[in-house]
């Protein structure tokens, strides 16, 4: 039952999701720890810290629901890659994590895939790190940056399908732009390197 419309809907969740987050995304891009025009070990550290202390809840929260994106997406050891990655040699001393962020009980599966479309997300971005950084962090593996074998392509691929099957009516869009929105604030929130 495939009306002409659905193709329309089908790509208006991408780039409602595109538009509602556009300059949050801009914002956490250009103040990220990995941003600065050089950066080290310590702002590797930096960043994998951040990335733990936004994922750590949100993974929790996300574990507690078994439809919406949890039926399609294999769950990913974002957090164990993040832990080996801070126990390398040559890193900083650990700092304890942040007060975690709350997050909604009940949210209609709508609203998280739009929470997960941000972390999946993140990991394409990784990958752009990963290039840029694996020769001059070494002989850090960077676990966190290279993420799967494949690269992210493949994930991000079925994550689109899913999200697109998944996400349908104006309601459902509004409600996955407000998770998304929620997710990238959540990120900011924690404090990110200062504008130069």
């Amino acid at each position: 039952m495939n009306h002409h419309h659905d193709t329309a809907a089908e790509q208006d969740v991408l780039a409602a999701l595109r538009a509602a987050t556009a300059t949050r995304h801009e914002r956490l891009d250009n103040g990220l720890p990995l941003a600065g025009a050089q950066p080290g070990l310590e702002d590797y550290a930096s960043h994998l810290r951040l990335v733990r202390d936004w994922l750590t809840p949100l993974q929790a929260w996300l574990a507690g629901y078994a439809d919406g994106p949890a039926a399609f997406l294999p769950p990913r050891e974002r957090l164990a890659l993040i832990a080996a990655d801070l126990d390398e040699p040559g890193m900083p001393a650990p700092v304890a994590p942040q007060p975690a962020a709350r997050w909604p009980d009940g949210a209609s599966a709508a609203y998280r895939w739009g929470v997960c479309y941000v972390i999946e997300g993140a990991q394409l971005g990784g990958s752009v790190l990963h290039k840029r950084l694996s020769e001059r962090l070494a002989p850090h593996p960077l676990r966190y940056l290279r993420g799967d074998v494949e690269g992210p392509g493949p994930r991000w691929r079925a994550f689109m399908q899913s999200l697109r099957g998944a996400v349908r009516t104006p309601e459902e869009v509004a409600e996955a732009c407000a998770g998304a929105r929620a997710a990238f604030d959540s990120i900011l929130q924690l404090g990110l390197r200062p504008a130069s």
